[in-house]
């Protein structure tokens, strides 16, 4: 019985083991990565596309033979933009599923409530949009594919003063979300390093819906630009609030804005923002990845679909280099990426941010229809 008993005490632990840790290189045919998203919530369309991206990728790769002979599986769980989502999230992906390697989340507030566990579990972590700068602080496994808020509030700030012109600018921004806090307070340097005021900087509380007070004080500033950096659907409701007061400047604002095509109306017009890449460009990669998109899925991907679809191509190319999964191996190697992708030329820094450039769009009515299409780049 003695005997019994151990044997089933070391059956029972092996297989403990790969339900934590997954299936070792040499006994599996496949590669766990775990996916992170928002894919209900105010924010669902921001996690659908990154989802999307990542499968397209996952399917090009798979058919082609897959990553050293091995096919990737994508296991995917639904955040809905809340940070306690997300630990949960992360829990299950990591001690249910053995997944050693996950892609998320999107927001930043998401991704930083998970970050200090990759770390500390060594789990390779690399966010596609998280761009609060100190997401990476965490550690060597913590990684993104998106540039950070300073250089996005830079940005916003160096166009509205040297490409629109605009010598006074007003902001709008939410008071208790870190990502418009940041990009404002870049925005602001940025802008009045560039010889421009800063007239009026109003604030709001996340989950508002009227913002005509702050806008009256905005309005008798008479500024030549405003800046609202927050997500396209609060973004819409302002532009909508502002237009209908006679504001009728440019607005300008970062990649929350990406998808507000087809959430707003004619009151985004004569708007502008930071993303991450351009639908319409003509660079090659950009061109077979938008083709096969609209392929697959029916519509033009965002900038959120494009750095999903980079995420899986980083770790393929770190996979080849390494002829490893292992998620220790593979942080190492990605630090050494220097190379061509849908969203850039892309090479880390010493924190594990991304060095490359942004684009700034500009919303448009094309047949009869909102569009982003590409105004400028900006580089680093």
């Amino acid at each position: 019985m003695k005997r019994i008993s151990k044997v089933a005490i070391i059956a029972l632990v092996a297989l403990i083991c790969l339900g934590m840790f997954g299936c070792s290189k040499e006994d599996s045919n496949t590669i766990k990565i775990g996916g992170i998203f928002p894919l209900s919530g105010s924010v669902a369309v921001y996690g659908t596309e990154c989802k999307n991206g990542i499968e397209l990728a996952i399917s090009e790769i798979n058919a082609a033979g897959g990553i050293n002979g091995k096919q990737i599986v994508l296991i995917s769980e639904d955040d809905e933009g809340n940070p306690e989502k997300s630990v949960n999230a992360y829990k299950k992906l990591v001690t249910k599923d053995g997944c050693k390697i996950i892609i998320g989340s999107l927001t930043s507030g998401c991704t930083a409530a998970i970050s200090s566990l990759a770390q500390a579990q060594k789990v390779l972590l690399l966010a596609p949009a998280a761009t609060q700068t100190d997401i990476t602080d965490a550690g060597d496994y913590v990684f993104r594919a998106c540039f950070i808020d300073p250089f996005q509030g830079t940005v916003g700030g160096k166009f509205a003063a040297e490409t629109l012109g605009a010598k006074t600018a007003a902001v709008l921004y939410d008071i208790g979300n870190d990502y418009s806090v940041g990009l404002y307070e870049n925005f602001k340097k940025s802008f009045e390093a560039a010889g421009g005021e800063i007239v009026s900087a109003e604030s709001y509380s996340t989950g508002d819906m009227d913002f005509n007070a702050q806008l009256t004080k905005i309005k008798t500033t008479n500024p030549d630009v405003v800046y609202l950096p927050d997500y396209y659907g609060t973004v819409a409701l302002i532009a909508k609030q502002l237009r209908a007061q006679g504001i009728n400047t440019p607005i300008v604002g970062a990649d929350g804005w990406d998808g507000i095509v087809d959430n707003a109306s004619d009151e985004v017009l004569n708007g502008f923002y930071s993303n991450h890449y351009a639908a319409d460009s003509t660079d090659g990669k950009v061109v077979e990845f938008v083709t096969n998109y609209v392929n697959k899925y029916g519509s033009t991907p965002v900038s959120f679909a494009a750095l999903g679809y980079d995420c899986v191509y980083l770790l393929k190319d770190a996979m080849l280099k390494s002829g490893s999964s292992d998620s220790t191996v593979l942080k190492n190697v990605l630090m050494e990426t220097d190379g061509s992708y849908v969203t850039g030329n892309l090479k880390f820094d010493e924190k594990r941010n991304p060095v490359k450039s942004a684009v700034m769009m500009e919303i448009v009515k094309k047949d009869g229809k909102l569009a982003p299409v590409y105004k400028t780049t900006v580089n680093p």
